[in-house]
């Protein structure tokens, strides 16, 4: 961990002096670009230098230590040991911390893909309920929402739906919803108050753009055919929605929700580059050992990530084991402990890999 902090360290120097010069300013780009990096850095420098003058310090009372014909001086060389261990061990596991390998696509905007599952109708509710709770939370973060493709069902909700997440940090912070949501109610249509179990499942993907994920239009196949569904008078009355399926991997992305066929296939080829760079990613990280996946964030939409109980106002993520009894509140938007919490775990899970040697 010395050699990569001492890097790092040499690194931060080096680009603070390429800064001052009047001809990498002059190059707004290499600027930007520098002054990102060392702002990425800063903070693991700052770290170190904290570190290692807490080292001196221990060196130091140690010295006086072996050295001191004072009995007094030396109680108070081992008083200072004893307050700047617990220090040289925070400040070890915050650098091991802050060493953890960012995800590239964290600061990217989000594309949302949520599908109605076991229960019917009610699951499909459920899967409106998802929607705007993400809705709420995108307007509490400042983020903008834009739905790119949708089946509304005429008693509420969605069959699926797509939706785009603009922000900072928008999947960073969302990535860990994907996976089955389950929910436990009783549904307004059952007389006898029994509890039903349906389920929806969440995809999130980072948006892509064309640099990121080429798209050859040959290997595409693009119908365009009337809308359907409770869309609405002028929706529905020609041939705007568009299916779009790409040929070598099979994948098929429809959308309907815009009047313009033009801009039906835009989104929808922006929700199919999303998916390829996914399923690009996806076989790449099963090529992995599987003891260095993290099963906080492995996007696996079979597998049930949480559940919300309505009757006793509680919400459960099983991957972490935490339990919170304001369901009113998360579905009104407030995920930021869950959200919080999920990251943690991620990091701690993954701290296990960082080379201390």
């Amino acid at each position: 961990m010395k050699d990569k902090l001492e890097k790092i360290e040499a690194r931060y120097h080096e680009i603070s002096k390429l800064l001052s010069d009047p001809d990498v300013f002059k190059d707004q780009n290499q600027f930007r670009k520098l002054s990102k990096e060392q702002s990425e850095l800063a903070p693991i420098v700052e770290k170190f230098n904290a570190f290692q003058n807490v080292q001196r310090q221990l060196a130091e009372a140690k010295e006086i230590i072996e050295q001191a014909e004072d009995a007094e001086m030396s109680e108070l060389a081992e008083e200072e040991i004893r307050e700047l261990q617990p220090q040289q061990e925070q400040l070890e596991q915050e650098l091991k911390m802050l060493l953890i390998p960012k995800d590239p696509e964290d600061e990217k905007n989000a594309i949302i893909e949520i599908r109605a599952g076991t229960g019917g109708d009610e699951a499909c509710l459920f899967a409106g309920d998802l929607t705007r709770m993400y809705f709420k939370y995108a307007e509490r973060q400042g983020w903008k929402t834009e739905v790119l493709s949708s089946h509304p069902q005429e008693r509420g909700g969605f069959k699926e739906i797509s939706f785009q997440v603009s922000g900072n940090n928008a999947y960073g912070k969302l990535k860990f919803e994907a996976g089955v949501h389950r929910v436990q109610r009783v549904p307004e249509t059952e007389a006898s108050g029994r509890i039903h179990t349906s389920a929806a499942s969440v995809a999130v993907l980072p948006e892509m753009d064309e640099v990121e994920v080429k798209i050859d239009p040959n290997e595409l196949k693009i119908d365009v055919y009337r809308s359907s569904g409770p869309g609405g008078q002028s929706v529905n009355t020609t041939d705007s929605a568009v299916r779009v399926t790409h040929i070598p991997t099979g994948l098929v992305v429809t959308c309907q929700d815009e009047k313009s066929q033009h801009k039906n296939r835009a989104k929808a080829i922006k929700v199919l580059r999303a998916r390829l760079y996914e399923k690009a990613r996806r076989e790449e990280q099963e090529k992995l050992a599987a003891e260095r996946r993290s099963m906080v964030s492995t996007g696996d939409r079979s597998a049930k990530i949480r559940t919300f109980n309505f009757p006793q106002n509680r919400v459960t993520d099983h991957r972490i084991n935490l339990t919170l009894y304001k369901l009113d509140k998360i579905l009104e938007g407030e995920l930021d402990e869950l959200i919080e919490q999920l990251q943690i775990a991620d990091r701690a899970e993954r701290l296990k890999f960082v080379d201390t040697a």
